[in-house]
């Protein structure tokens, strides 16, 4: 497995994963994810900063444009909604991503509050992607997809 975190620029061509889910107001998700990926032949791209700029005015419009090329240039996108907070642009990315043909993996916590939303949108603008509920079985689907691929 192969890191990148933002703001790095990922330029390679090997095969890719960006993390979209919580980053503020909930645990840090991707560390758990990434130890479960961590043997699998791919990269992924981490939009959580380890130390984000909050005193740089600019800084939210370069998080947003780095996560906007990063999604564009990875080969798939997991999803992880967690049950701390409400996860907006985590469900405007699952909404403008269910309308294209990138693989996506869902994953949404028992306890997350618009579950039964995201569950409902996702099987009616995919209905062949499985939704569940904790992270070892994302993990488990995105292994497959590495495998295969």
């Amino acid at each position: 497995m192969q890191y990148i975190e933002a703001p790095i620029e990922y330029q390679g061509e090997e095969r890719s994963l960006f993390l979209a889910g919580g980053i503020t107001g909930c645990s840090d998700w991707q560390v758990e994810l990434m130890d479960l990926l961590k043997d699998e032949d791919i990269v992924l791209l981490n939009p959580r900063r380890a130390n984000f700029p909050v005193h740089d005015p600019d800084a939210a419009r370069k998080q947003i444009a780095w996560e906007h090329r990063h999604l564009r240039k990875a080969d798939a996108i997991s999803f992880w909604f967690p049950k701390e907070t409400l996860c907006p642009i985590v469900l405007y990315e699952l909404g403008a991503w269910s309308m294209a043909f990138k693989p996506i993996f869902v994953g949404v916590h028992p306890e997350y509050q618009r579950r039964q939303d995201v569950e409902i949108q996702t099987k009616l603008a995919r209905p062949k992607v499985e939704i569940v509920y904790d992270l070892t079985s994302l993990s488990a689907q995105i292994k497959e997809w590495a495998d295969r691929v």
